[in-house]
């Protein structure tokens, strides 16, 4: 298919990369992309009735069980499920994959994730939007079960657009312009004279900086697809809001609230990932020299030299398998010497984080390695980075939508409603978009 990866001088072939492609998808496809969670504990039953009366106990819970080398999750009764947030990182990876070699089987996958996000949909709320499959505990408050998040409805919101746009899938075009109305009628605002925060969920004031960047980067696809000036101006409020609280040396901390004023790896991903969002929609010029200065800062405090990728900017363990994917997600597309940097972080990764079994591991501490098999915050987040860096080795992408396209012009002439005006219409735009233009970082 390709004969080199992108860090040729540092000794990759592009061809591990697909290997290791291949075995993750027929892991996660034998697995039917359920599994286990880091946050699940609280899906125990026996853990529900222990810690009903106390948030302490919830918050305790979860996180011995997440930081537990051993998985008892079989013996404390929690079930493997779909994880709504790991179906929408799969589906980008399989429209990624699409758009570098149009087969069949792809598109078939495609059409059966589609489904499981139509019936993992959060119910009751203006528009599209999903949860996770567990409840959480944080340190204010308890987040029910499929409670819709704007981060879950954003990273799936930018993977139903990319189906579309490389796919042709109309139906995913469809779903992605129903998200718009959730953020901006169900979701709560902290408001700054003129700069506004979306809150994490519709339940609480809860503001954090990555969540408002992904949900305003996919505001603002949306209004280069729809034309709705409302999504223009709520998109570039919310970025306003993130560069204000953007640091003298380019970092964020997780948000302004009380305890958030700690830097992580891949949650300033996420902002520099939005950041790219905006840039590739034509918005540079009112983010470019902060995403570069947010992206120097990046690279230079979050990876060691051989490629491991720090989870806080104070420490180097844990190394977590999230912060590694999200590397290469942002990495892929910059400049040269940035590109650098991802190929060492693949090599590290795919080194050190994967097992013959045909997965990656959860985190590498500092005395031992967690090999539990997690589906969405390994599996789902691996398949996303390695298809996002696999794509980026091609500069044209094929004109021809191809068979998805025509399958989902059959499913319309059955019946199903259609927005072909928007199609049409934006459908060049986003192709370009898919990849941000060169010199983002």
């Amino acid at each position: 298919m390709l004969d080199l990866f992108i860090g040729c001088d540092e000794g990759m072939d592009v061809r591990v990369v697909e290997s290791r492609i291949d075995q993750l998808r027929a892991f996660v496809e034998t697995a039917d992309y359920a599994g286990y969670d880091p946050y699940d504990a609280l899906n125990s039953p026996v853990l529900r009735v222990l810690c009903s009366p106390s948030r302490w106990m919830r918050l305790a819970c979860t996180q011995c069980l997440k930081r537990s080398p051993l998985n008892l999750r079989k013996v404390l009764a929690v079930k493997k499920g779909h994880n709504p947030k790991g179906i929408g990182l799969f589906l980008w990876g399989y429209a990624r994959l699409y758009a570098v070699e149009r087969r069949p089987e792809y598109c078939e996958r495609i059409e059966y994730l589609l489904d499981l996000l139509e019936t993992l949909k959060s119910k009751g709320y203006s528009g599209a939007c999903w949860g996770y499959n567990f409840g959480w505990q944080n340190w204010r408050t308890w987040t029910p079960a499929y409670t819709p998040t704007i981060v879950n409805s954003a990273f799936i919101g930018h993977a139903l657009l990319d189906t579309y746009v490389l796919g042709g899938v109309g139906r995913a075009l469809d779903m992605a312009v129903e998200i718009k109305e959730f953020i901006c009628r169900d979701l709560k605002r902290h408001e700054e004279e003129d700069r506004l925060c979306f809150s994490y969920t519709p339940l609480e004031e809860l503001y954090v900086h990555n969540a408002n960047l992904l949900g305003a980067s996919l505001l603002i696809r949306l209004y280069r697809l729809c034309g709705d000036p409302r999504l223009e101006a709520l998109a570039l409020a919310s970025l306003r809001y993130a560069l204000h609280y953007q640091r003298e040396d380019g970092a964020w901390h997780y948000g302004q609230m009380k305890r958030m004023d700690y830097v992580d790896s891949f949650h300033t991903g996420f902002n520099l990932q939005a950041l790219q969002f905006f840039m590739a929609e034509g918005y540079g010029a009112y983010c470019q020299q902060q995403y570069d200065l947010g992206l120097a800062y990046y690279v230079d405090h979050f990876f060691l030299p051989d490629g491991a990728a720090k989870y806080y900017d104070d420490r180097v363990f844990p190394i977590d398998i999230h912060s590694l994917c999200q590397a290469v997600v942002v990495l892929c597309h910059a400049r040269a010497d940035r590109r650098a940097v991802c190929a060492r972080v693949l090599g590290w990764m795919l080194e050190n984080m994967w097992d013959p079994k045909g997965y990656f591991y959860f985190r590498k501490g500092r005395y031992c390695v967690n090999k539990i098999c997690y589906m969405r915050w390994s599996q789902a987040w691996a398949l996303h980075a390695l298809t996002a860096c696999l794509l980026a080795q091609w500069p044209d992408l094929p004109k021809d939508a191809g068979p998805c396209a025509e399958r989902e012009e059959h499913r319309e002439s059955q019946g199903r409603s259609a927005t072909g005006r928007q199609r049409e219409g934006g459908r060049a735009l986003q192709r370009r978009a898919i990849v941000p233009p060169v010199g983002a970082g």
